[in-house]
């Protein structure tokens, strides 16, 4: 071993992952000290809970306890402080000041670095500290080591997940049992998938913080979470998933990062994907990325978003690295967000939703009378929408309405805004056109 000295470890919140990180490094101490070339050691921990915390460590010797978060930022012999709070307020005080006492920083708060990334990163910068995140996105998939070192020959065009495990798993079970959205959200409730508030993530504004994240790394942009288009899974119905499901398709929620000529699409949103791909066969909880790069092609990180051991594999990940970066001088170490601080390029600006370009899956509810799909396939065309697939439901016995879905070809999304409103103007068309984006991923 090159160093004998431990690097010791201050522990911010002993919870699920914090308490999966410790078990992990104890359990694989040995092997994490050969790979490091030094111990890790976690000898001290704040938590509000001092039960809880001296349950999950064994009331350690070796190790301190606090309620007192900001001792342990603080304390000298402290090298590198591990994050996992959550939330933008204090924890973005804890880190700042860690930073501003020289300690290294290990987080998975996606939201505290989608939002305040760029102040932290600078910080940290100045300060010649490290602050790493991979477990920030995706749990224990090294997402963010894939983009930022393995793939850094490459051009990267676009980055499509799965990224957040609570959607999926509702989605799946949508599909699977043909259940409304309401009452499979009460399940994921009852089953620990969903939180007692899951806004964050039935909403997707987690998936938006940890796309914001893979978009900075795979562009070379700083971070602009505010920028994001986002919409949830709350208004999705269980008839949608049926048809997609009929022409050949499942509905994910997808974080999307595109590269385009004047700027890049950052978008999350429910998503038609066809049956074949891999992504679209990512079932329950389970995360997956795929990146389309220019030398390697497409590339697909599969594994678990989320969870006490999974994130902890990230987490410990990062502080074998933080081990192995602390020798290196600060400016030869892999930079934050993959490329140099100075070459962050403002220039490739957030595109608004409405330039985006994406198929489009059209449901609309009907008058069942002659002349009507004429009319709807006209204005398409008026507004340069070309149909690629169209399933028209046969109405029931005196019912008088039906279901006519309409996938089309690429447009701009401002094309197929202007087609809506002309077609939510016929008389015979009963009720608002319901719209889904749809991604080939090829």
């Amino acid at each position: 071993m090159t160093h004998t000295k431990p690097v010791n470890v201050g522990l911010l919140g002993i919870g699920t992952v914090g308490g999966g990180a410790y078990t992990v490094l104890a359990r694989n101490a040995a092997e994490i000290a050969r790979r490091a070339g030094r111990p890790i050691l976690i000898t001290r921990v704040a938590d509000r809970n001092l039960e809880l915390a001296r349950a999950v460590t064994g009331n350690a010797a070796t190790v301190t306890l606090t309620d007192d978060a900001f001792a342990v930022v603080r304390a000298p012999e402290i090298d590198v402080v591990v994050e996992l709070i959550g939330g933008y307020g204090v924890a973005r005080e804890l880190v700042l000041e860690a930073i501003k006492n020289g300690k290294h920083v290990v987080t998975a708060n996606k939201a505290l670095l989608a939002v305040h990334g760029n102040e932290i990163f600078a910080a940290a910068q100045e300060k010649g500290v490290t602050v790493a995140f991979e477990a920030a996105v995706a749990g224990g998939i090294p997402i963010i080591k894939a983009l930022r070192e393995g793939l850094s020959a490459n051009h990267i065009e676009w980055a499509a997940g799965i990224i957040n495990g609570t959607t999926n798993f509702i989605l799946s079970e949508m599909r699977d049992k043909g259940l409304p959205f309401a009452q499979v959200l009460k399940e994921a409730q009852r089953l620990g998938y969903a939180e007692a508030d899951p806004t964050f993530d039935i909403e997707g504004i987690d998936a938006a913080h940890k796309v914001t994240l893979i978009a900075a790394i795979a562009f070379g942009i700083p971070i602009q979470f505010d920028k994001a288009y986002v919409e949830g899974i709350t208004r999705l119905e269980a008839a949608d998933i049926q048809y997609a499901g009929q022409l050949g398709y499942r509905i994910k929620l997808l974080g999307i990062a595109r590269r385009r000529a004047h700027g890049v699409e950052l978008r999350v949103h429910p998503t038609l994907v066809p049956e074949k791909r891999l992504l679209a066969n990512v079932e329950g909880a389970m995360n997956a990325v795929l990146v389309k790069a220019d030398a390697v092609g497409a590339t697909l990180y599969y594994g678990k978003g989320a969870g006490a051991e999974p994130t902890a594999s990230a987490v410990i990940a990062d502080l074998v690295d933080v081990a192995r970066a602390s020798a290196i001088a600060p400016s030869l170490r892999v930079p934050h967000l993959a490329f140099q601080p100075d070459q962050l390029r403002s220039d490739l600006p957030i595109l608004p939703i409405d330039e985006a370009e994406t198929a489009f899956y059209l449901r609309l509810v009907v008058e069942d009378k002659l002349g009507v799909l004429a009319d709807v396939t006209r204005i398409l065309a008026d507004e340069g929408l070309s149909i690629d697939a169209l399933l028209q439901r046969e109405p029931e016995e005196g019912e008088g309405k039906t279901d006519i879905i309409i996938l089309t070809h690429v447009c701009q999304e401002k094309q197929a805004n202007a087609a809506i409103a002309r077609i939510e103007k016929l008389a015979a068309v009963t009720e608002k056109v319901t719209r889904l984006r749809l991604e080939s991923l090829q």
